[in-house]
C-alpha cells in the first residue's frame, strides 16, 4: 500500500518540500490521517539524511546556500509535523 498526498508519494512529497514547492503548515497537515503523518515523517528524515551524505560543496558558495537552504526547509517541516502530532497526540516515532 503506498501513501500518498495530493496524487504524490510521501518521498516525492518530501522532496517537493526540501525544494521549496511545498509549505508544511498546520492547514496542509490537518487532512492527513496518523499513518500518512508518520510516512511523511519517516520521509522527511530519510531525505534529510540523503542531503546531507551528499558531499559537500567546498568553495562553491551557491551550492552551500541550496543545499543549506534545503536542510533547513526539511528541519523545520519535521519540527512542524512533531508538534502537530503531539497536539493532536499521535506518535510518530
Amino acid at each position: 500500500m503506498t501513501t500518498s498526498i495530493r496524487g504524490k508519494s510521501l518521498k516525492a512529497t518530501a522532496y517537493d518540500i526540501s525544494e521549496g514547492y511545498i509549505v508544511v503548515n498546520p492547514l496542509f497537515l490537518k487532512s492527513l490521517d496518523s499513518e500518512t503523518l508518520k510516512g511523511l515523517h519517516h520521509e522527511l528524515t530519510r531525505v534529510q539524511t540523503e542531503i546531507r551524505s551528499e558531499k559537500f560543496p567546498h568553495g562553491d558558495v551557491q551550492a552551500i546556500r541550496w543545499r543549506n537552504t534545503r536542510l533547513q526547509r526539511l528541519n523545520s517541516a519535521i519540527m512542524i509535523l512533531k508538534n502537530f502530532a503531539r497536539e493532536r497526540r499521535i506518535m510518530i516515532i
